[in-house]
């Protein structure tokens, strides 16, 4: 697994066609790879606190996505995809790490597609809800809040 160098821009930040390919790829995982057809530009992209964060391939546009929405008290992290042939060598994690690096210590939440929940929970996410089935899904409500960690583990003492 590489490192990767995550960009990170809002709306009016994005070139034309960096937006197109950042639409493109969306549409091409959520969309077409899981049959999903609903309307995937929902009008939050160009909200003034939304933050699209994204790797480019080599030379072959982007090749993972995360947008991260700011809804005040805490921020939603979604659309987290990687392109099928870029899978497995830790551009989610990458995405995430990068996104925790622009949320900060707010409390963030997901919708986690259920059989992702595992994954999200590495990154101290806790299902937050019940759970739900959208475009035919099942999705888990996750949350995260930096500021309740639990205090570290006293050491383990032998007995006498």
């Amino acid at each position: 697994m590489g490192e990767y160098d995550v960009r990170v821009a809002g709306f009016d930040e994005l070139d034309a066609l960096t937006a197109y390919r950042l639409w493109q790829l969306r549409e091409s995982v959520f969309v077409v790879e899981q049959e999903c057809a609903y309307l995937e530009l929902d009008g939050r992209d160009v909200e003034p606190g939304t933050r699209h964060l994204w790797v480019e391939g080599d030379g072959d546009g982007p090749v993972g996505y995360l947008r991260l929405l700011d809804e005040g008290d805490h921020a939603r992290i979604g659309r987290v995809l990687v392109a099928p042939s870029h899978r497995g060598h830790g551009v989610s994690g990458a995405l995430m790490r990068a996104a925790h690096d622009v949320v900060g210590d707010r409390p963030s939440v997901l919708s986690a597609q259920t059989p992702l929940a595992g994954w999200y929970a590495t990154f101290g996410y806790v299902a937050d809800g019940d759970p739900f089935v959208e475009d035919g899904i099942p999705h888990t409500p996750m949350r995260r809040d930096p500021r309740l960690r639990p205090p570290p583990r006293p050491p383990r003492t032998r007995g006498r």
